[in-house]
């Protein structure tokens, strides 16, 4: 018998696990795809918001606020990467620039410290190449900027190292309730029983909460496209670039990433599938001049798109349902989510604690050593590991020094990648400027290799995404 389960390995499923983590329990998370951060937490800006733009009273600007504040150490013991950059809300009309000072009243109001309005002057001191027609900004000092995937990944390894167990590529499809047990049905036909229930499974979050919850919701998703830049473009700026935000959503921003990279996105469209659309990106690309005139379009690496589960209610849902008693539902996570998910799982826990006793374990680890990346270590710490292991000194993807090494470490690690995509997200192999066309198929066998399997078996991502097949004569 499990203790709760947790529907969700994104990053607020896995920061909720290793929250809970510390205490004797028995927690699995569950996940219908094969790897963490497969949905929602792939396909984001990776920003850490400072909350200036939330509304007083609600879960947003509360856990927005917390969530940043808890961010240096947390990226401190999970070693992930972490940048508090800053950002500028710039303004180019009279208009705009009343926006501003609402923008910095409501934060200042709301708790977010570091914010000052700058002339024109500093702006282009601070950030060359922005648009010489920018009148003020809005300078946000506690911005900052994760990988969001990595992010993810650090607080699931931890999880895993300190007792959470995962079952990737199960799904979900019913929920039944005998006495005080819960019973989740898979997709395969088995069953799962649990004390409680967190539903943190993103897009789903409504479906699953409607199987069993007499109090039913709708998630709406808004689509958000990207276009990635290479590191030449990465030198553009170094804060990250909003203008004057929407209601809709906080605008088109420019900014760098923590691997040296140029982002810019997002868009919002009502959508739900993943799929770019020139329409959208030619919008980004238009509205992204109003930040930074000629932008470099021809170093675009790659677009990609991520899809926010929108509620009417604007707030997240973070409660156990009014007559299912432990279950919680953590529904509707969209932006300010990446910032807020460490603190989300703090208000979970305490929402479990009025109905199960929580007993802290005397032996949590809270810190998780991060993969080495070779392209990091200086030339005596190379020659050193190469020395006890050579397959470090065998590089694989060029593009991004990534060596066979480095591939093995991310499949034997907790949580190990078990696709292409796995090994993307954990080591940059595949990233740089050969989008993978160089290194796949090197990958794709070690992958093979490492996980006994014949390579026509070796996947992309799911089940349907396969590397390398073979045509019959």
């Amino acid at each position: 018998m499990n203790d709760i389960v947790i529907i969700g390995a994104g990053v607020v499923g896995c920061s909720i696990a290793r929250e809970l983590s510390r205490y004797n329990l028995k927690i699995k998370v569950l996940d219908k795809n094969f790897d963490v951060s497969e949905g929602i937490s792939k396909g984001n800006s990776g920003i850490i918001h400072a909350g200036y733009n939330e509304k007083e009273g609600t879960l947003k600007a509360k856990l927005n606020i917390k969530g940043n504040e808890m961010m240096d150490n947390l990226a401190k013991e999970l070693q992930f990467s972490f940048k508090r950059n800053e950002a500028l809300i710039l303004a180019f009309d009279e208009y705009e620039v009343s926006r501003l000072e609402y923008l910095k009243e409501n934060g200042e109001k709301l708790g977010v410290k570091g914010l000052e309005i700058i002339d024109k002057e500093e702006v282009l001191y601070l950030e060359k190449n922005i648009n010489p027609d920018v009148l003020k900004a809005l300078l946000v000092k506690t911005s900052a900027i994760v990988s969001p995937y990595e992010m993810t990944l650090a607080l699931g390894e931890n999880a895993v190292e300190n007792g959470v167990e995962f079952l990737l590529g199960k799904e979900v499809i019913d929920i039944k309730k005998e006495d005080d047990i819960y019973i989740l049905v898979m997709k395969d036909n088995s069953t799962i029983k649990t004390k409680v229930v967190i539903n943190a499974s993103g897009l789903s979050g409504a479906y699953l909460n409607n199987l069993i919850n007499e109090e039913k919701y709708e998630i709406k998703p808004v689509k958000g496209e990207y276009c990635l830049f290479d590191k030449v473009a990465g030198t553009l700026c170094t804060r990250t670039l909003f203008q004057v935000p929407s209601k809709l959503s906080k605008g088109i921003l420019v900014t760098p990433t923590v691997d040296g990279n140029l982002l810019l996105g997002p868009n919002a469209k009502s959508d739900d599938t993943i799929r770019t659309s020139r329409e959208g990106i030619d919008e980004i690309m238009s509205k992204s001049n109003k930040t930074i005139k000629n932008l470099p379009f021809e170093r675009v690496l790659n677009t990609f798109s991520g899809i926010r589960p929108k509620l009417d209610s604007e707030d997240f849902i973070i409660e156990e349902a009014k007559n299912l008693k432990n279950f919680i539902n953590v529904i509707g996570i969209d932006s300010p989510g990446l910032t807020a998910a460490p603190a989300i799982a703090e208000y979970v826990t305490k929402i479990i604690s009025k109905n199960i006793e929580l007993v802290k374990k005397d032996n949590f680890n809270p810190i998780r050593e991060k993969m080495v990346r070779m392209s990091e270590l200086s030339i005596d710490e190379k020659n050193e590991l190469i020395s006890k292991n050579p397959s470090y000194g065998k590089m694989i993807c060029k593009c991004e020094f990534v060596t066979e090494g480095e591939i093995i470490d991310s499949i034997k690690r907790p949580l190990g990648a078990k696709t292409l995509d796995g090994i993307k997200r954990r080591t940059r192999a595949m990233m740089g400027g050969c989008q993978g066309s160089g290194c796949m198929l090197p990958i794709s066998i070690i992958l093979s290799k490492e996980l006994g399997v014949d390579i026509t078996e070796v996947k992309k991502n799911n089940l349907s995404s396969t590397v390398v097949g073979f045509k019959e004569d």
